[in-house]
């Protein structure tokens, strides 16, 4: 502790995303503080969301993922940053951390004020025979193993690599893999690639990795890494030079055990909404830390770069004496695959179906601009919206352009407490190689307001089937063209056009009618309840869904 009338001293432990912004946030606050970052790895305020595109070569010079150094953190923000040097226990009552040197075994005592505890979370190492040729990655050694595990240069290069776990960072790596020239299979548990979206949503990415040369095995594990093989639990091996487990990362939480600090069941250090630990002069922050999930209010982790360096800020800001708290997590995230842009925010229907929480589900496939103006690319888009609040519960999107700025639109409107109708209303930037005049959000919002008032009703794709076991009749409202290319089982064709007056033709009964997207059906719908028919739907999202979501 710092004696009376001393600058007080603040140390951080852990060096990169939280703890980095932590301390340079506390240095522009408070000139005088005598701030202590202590890391154990090589590297300080490095890229690690970069890592997989300097394995593929996209980011070609290593250094530009190095963001700050030691020396420039010192001149900069006089900052005491000590790399290679790892907290090894902490004194609560003393206020004392014990601090190994690791490049000569040296122990000493560090004493703090203000504890950040940045140590953010490890890669999950599955508990299988040669487990220990496998590599994971997570900060810059980690991928300079990997890059010297593929070779080239003056020795043989690999050729083959699985990659297990198919969540955002499996599938940067597969994708840089394959751009060096790999063959990569791509191995996922799950019964598919990234399981925080729903089905139909990945099914499209899983497409595009297919296309791009990726072997995907969903329903299956690895259960052994031998010298140039894996072998899955189906006894099916697969040839890998190299193998990277992307399986998850738990918090790197020993540390607040060992000191008695509160811990989640999960592994996460509890805080309260200034970062405080079960310690008042203890604070954590980033992936180390449990998090309050913006829609249940309960305990969750969300390890994201975002989050961690905006409870980096905020720590040093209540360190310093503001009066902040942190905001509920939504969870919002956004991968690549060759060419193909995956978003996500809030959460998922699977997830709020196996919460039993009501869900209303719109589904959409617009273009990213007006389809007039060249280069047109569709995406799909899915809103989850409470039916009995009209709240926006998450979204997620897929396609080559745009849905980056779409689901940050949504997020940015589940932060303000917009209804989902109320999408409808946005005043959003257009002109035609941009947007439309009814952007894809507006869109969300009018079929949500469609739904919350009553206008028209919906089915999803994965109701239909017991719809029809029930006795519904399925109705193609597209041309008789399209609906030779390919329909649902057992839908009978009526064009839009010839409704009016050929509708009664159609079965008594229930009818759940689908086009390509839901427009058109959505416009028969209308129709048919007004010439008489009130038991008539509109499949969610129509054609193009569903197929994405069964996969024919």
């Amino acid at each position: 502790m710092s004696a009376v009338g001393a600058p007080r001293r603040t140390v951080v432990v852990g060096g990169v995303a939280a703890g980095m912004s932590a301390a340079t946030r506390l240095r522009r606050n408070d000139e005088h503080r005598h701030i202590v970052v202590l890391e154990r790895g090589t590297h300080v305020s490095f890229a690690n969301c970069g890592l997989p595109y300097h394995v593929g070569g996209v980011i070609q010079e290593r250094d530009d993922l190095l963001l700050q150094t030691p020396a420039s953190l010192a001149a900069r923000f006089r900052l005491d940053v000590r790399t290679r040097h790892e907290v090894v226990a902490l004194d609560r009552t003393r206020r004392v951390v014990v601090v190994r040197a690791l490049e000569t075994g040296e122990e000493y005592e560090e004493p703090y004020d203000d504890l950040v505890l940045a140590t953010g979370a490890r890669a999950v190492r599955p508990s299988i025979p040669g487990v220990e040729r496998a590599h994971t990655l997570r900060d810059l050694d980690d991928m300079d193993a990997i890059l010297a595990a593929l070779g080239g240069g003056d020795r043989a290069g690999a050729r083959t690599a699985v990659v297990v776990g198919a969540g955002f960072i499996g599938i940067e790596l597969a994708e840089n893999l394959v751009r060096r020239g790999l063959a990569v299979t791509l191995v996922e548990r799950e019964p598919q690639v990234l399981p925080p979206l729903d089905p139909e949503m990945a099914a499209v990415v899983d497409q595009r990795l297919r296309e791009s040369g990726v072997a995907v095995r969903t329903r299956a594990a690895v259960v052994r890494i031998d010298d140039t093989t894996a072998t899955l639990d189906d006894g099916t091996t697969l040839p890998a030079d190299v193998v990277v487990t992307a399986v998850g990362v738990v918090p790197e939480s020993a540390l607040a055990e060992r000191a008695a600090l509160e811990v989640g069941e999960r592994g996460g250090i509890v805080v309260d909404e200034q970062q405080r630990t079960s310690d008042p002069s203890v604070y954590a922050v980033g992936d180390v830390a449990v998090k309050r999930d913006a829609l249940s209010g309960g305990a969750t982790l969300v390890p994201l770069a975002q989050t961690a360096n905006r409870q980096g800020r905020l720590v040093a800001d209540v360190v310093s004496g503001r009066d902040v708290s942190a905001t509920p997590v939504l969870g919002t995230a956004v991968v690549g695959a060759f060419g193909l842009t995956a978003a996500m925010v809030g959460w998922s229907e699977k997830r709020l179906r196996a919460a039993e929480r009501p869900v209303r589900v719109v589904h959409t496939h617009p273009s990213d601009h007006a389809g007039y103006y060249p280069g047109a690319r569709a995406m799909a888009l899915k809103l989850l919206v409470d039916p009995e609040t009209d709240a926006i519960l998450g979204a997620q999107g897929v396609g080559e352009s745009g849905v980056d700025k779409r689901i940050d639109v949504i997020a940015t409107a589940m932060r303000g407490g917009l209804r989902a109708s109320e999408l409808a209303d946005l005043e959003l930037a257009y002109a035609p190689q941009y947007g439309s005049a009814k952007d894809p959000v507006n869109m969300l919002g009018m079929v949500a307001d469609n739904l919350a008032a009553g206008i028209t009703d919906s089915v999803q794709w994965h109701e239909v089937d017991r719809a029809m076991r029930d006795g519904a009749t399925v109705v193609d409202v597209r041309t008789p063209g399209e609906y030779a290319s390919g329909t649902l089982p057992g839908a009978v064709n009526l064009p839009l056009d010839e409704l009016r007056i050929r509708h009664a033709e159609l079965p008594s009964g229930r009818l759940v009618v689908t086009c390509a997207v839901g427009q058109r059906g959505h416009a028969a719908t209308r129709l048919l309840r007004q010439l008489g028919r009130t038991d008539v739907v509109n499949l969610d999202g129509g054609y193009r869904t569903w197929k994405q979501a069964v996969g024919v």
